[in-house]
């Protein structure tokens, strides 16, 4: 669960960027005492994530707004359904509108991307899990969102996980050279996972007891040849041109993690409505 100081003070800075120096449309027609009742709709079928940023946006706008919530984060939820009620000054209801409905949509839509795939292969041993395309300071969120969706979680920052990319490689000399280096620099309570193009990176890897093996866009035969090569000695990651029409077929190849950033960066908005 996202702490509630990171998302009050997320909230400020998003709020501060929108109203600037005033809601000058609002602020012109609205004044305190005008008391408006309001609903969050759902306007499409999906799984609902954010609903605590939402109420937290006005919040931090006036305490004089009221926000009754009806689902929490994780929800299916259906057309017409509605998912919070706000009551208050009209003033602080339309302030805090489009902040909230983006927190909101963008959280719900990923959620509900993520239910889908995870939906796809729910039967087979494996999961999916999130990548570090996300939107630069919005990780927590997405991250968080992907979680409600039933997804699982890839390292947070650089600094959680060593991973060993192709770039890696090729500036060390080589995959035993990279494994090493990194092995002499890490913490024992680090985790090491290497990328691998080719079934000979993986022969390579093998006797050097990387923690994690991550199959980069491989065939669905390299796949299942390096699933049986691999035998458990490491956990094995699919990455790599994954979508709903392939996710099934790379999980059923025997991978452990299926790692997708489409999840996210690819995720619409969910239609979620704010109506007076």
């Amino acid at each position: 669960m996202l702490s509630n100081f990171y998302i009050e003070e997320h909230v400020k800075q998003a709020l501060q960027e929108d109203i600037g120096f005033g809601d000058i449309t609002t602020e012109s027609i609205m004044t305190e005492d005008k008391i408006f009742h309001a609903r969050l709709t759902s306007r499409v079928e999906g799984v609902v994530c954010g609903l605590e940023v939402f109420k937290t946006v006005y919040k931090v706008l006036s305490d004089k707004v009221e926000v009754k919530l009806f689902f929490k984060d994780g929800d299916k939820i259906s057309k017409g359904d509605i998912l919070a009620e706000i009551e208050g000054p009209a003033k602080y209801i339309l302030l805090g509108e489009r902040v909230s409905l983006n927190y909101i949509q963008r959280m719900s839509g990923i959620a509900t991307e993520t239910r889908k795939y995870q939906d796809a292969i729910g039967d087979l041993p494996c999961k999916i899990v999130d990548t570090r395309k996300t939107t630069p300071n919005f990780r927590a969120f997405e991250k968080y969102s992907v979680k409600c969706g039933g997804g699982a979680l890839h390292r947070f920052n650089l600094s959680d996980c060593a991973m060993i990319k192709d770039n890696h490689i090729q500036v060390a000399g080589g995959v035993t050279n990279a494994v090493k280096m990194v092995k002499a620099n890490l913490s024992h309570a680090h985790k090491i996972e290497l990328e691998c193009d080719n079934i000979d990176q993986i022969k390579e890897a093998l006797p050097l007891g990387v923690d994690i093996i991550m199959l980069d866009n491989m065939s669905l035969d390299e796949m299942r040849e390096a699933v049986k090569l691999i035998n458990h000695r490491a956990t094995v990651e699919a990455s790599g041109n994954v979508n709903l029409s392939t996710v099934r077929a790379i999980a059923e190849c025997g991978v452990d993690i299926i790692s997708s950033s489409a999840i996210v960066a690819k995720a619409p908005a969910l239609d979620l409505g704010l109506d007076m």
